[in-house]
């Protein structure tokens, strides 16, 4: 267990730096070889960064990092260091990989089919946002936004997401036709079954059992960490017969990497399930959350 000055640290992982590095080389191939090779839009930043190239000619490279300075400002007040670090390095990785690939001479032959573009895109990019995502990550952008609607005003990542990416889409209409937005709907689509697929779930919630010997040093740090409340249920082992203290939690599954790692650095011998929760209703998930200032 790490501890320092009454709170639980987890360190940055190797690991998921070298998954978040993968995952978005794979979506800025996606973005780079079907979307902006064929024109199909795309949703939030990435979309707002597709509009810029088509109106003003800015490299999504270098427009990705601008559009994201104010963003990051704004997240770095309430996310914390360790989610601040994750989100700068996907972001930064992303613009580098989508100036890489601009300028990799690879043909990708589909004689400019669009179903076949929006199928390549979203399989490509939702596989790759979704291992980014799964390992802790984010790609910047308005996934800031939505984690922090959902830290603070109970606002689940997936409704926000949505609504944001509407509106840039029916904004990148600017630029293309009613035929081209009609395949990059089909792609938004794809993208969405492939990252809830790569991340087993995606935005649903995620009931967590967690059997420890050190069940009351867990749940104090699920409570520190994430700032999601946690109950005890008794329970009485079926061999042994020796009562224990199970900790039972909801959580998003943004958040559920995190919580693997919390419970591993406490007690690397615990049994954790984790079980789909097809809706979460109460605090933290359908109404406001305890305000929680500061985030160390």
């Amino acid at each position: 267990m790490a501890e320092k000055s009454g709170r639980f640290h987890i360190g940055i992982s190797v690991v998921d730096l070298i998954v978040i590095t993968f995952g978005s080389a794979i979506y800025s191939f996606g973005i780079v070889y079907f979307n902006i090779y064929n024109h199909l839009a795309d949703g939030g930043v990435t979309g707002i960064t597709l509009i810029l190239r088509a109106l003003f000619h800015i490299d999504p490279a270098y427009s990705t990092i601008l559009v994201n300075i104010p963003l990051f400002a704004i997240g770095y007040r309430f996310l914390g260091k360790k989610d601040m670090f994750y989100t700068l390095y996907g972001t930064i990785i992303l613009a580098v990989f989508l100036w890489i690939w601009q300028r990799v001479p690879i043909e990708i032959n589909i004689q400019h089919d669009l179903l076949l573009a929006a199928i390549g895109a979203g399989l490509f990019g939702g596989f790759g946002c979704g291992m980014v995502y799964r390992f802790g990550g984010t790609t910047g952008g308005v996934d800031i936004v939505a984690r922090l609607f959902e830290r603070f005003k109970g606002v689940q990542m997936g409704q926000t997401l949505l609504t944001i990416d509407v509106m840039v889409l029916l904004s990148s209409l600017i630029y293309l036709d009613v035929r081209q937005m009609a395949y990059t709907l089909i792609y938004v689509w794809i993208f969405s079954v492939m990252v809830n697929f790569t991340q087993q779930g995606a935005y649903a919630a995620r009931g967590i059992l967690i059997i420890s010997n050190q069940s009351a040093t867990i749940s104090e740090a699920i409570m520190e960490q994430l700032n999601r409340g946690t109950t005890f249920l008794k329970a009485e082992g079926g061999y042994s017969k020796k009562s224990k203290q199970i900790v039972y939690c909801v959580v998003s599954p943004s958040e559920l990497h995190t919580l693997k790692k919390l419970v591993e650095s406490i007690d690397d011998e615990a049994f954790i399930s984790i079980m789909a929760v097809n809706e979460a209703i109460g605090e933290g998930f359908t109404y406001k959350r305890p305000k929680k200032y500061k985030i160390l």
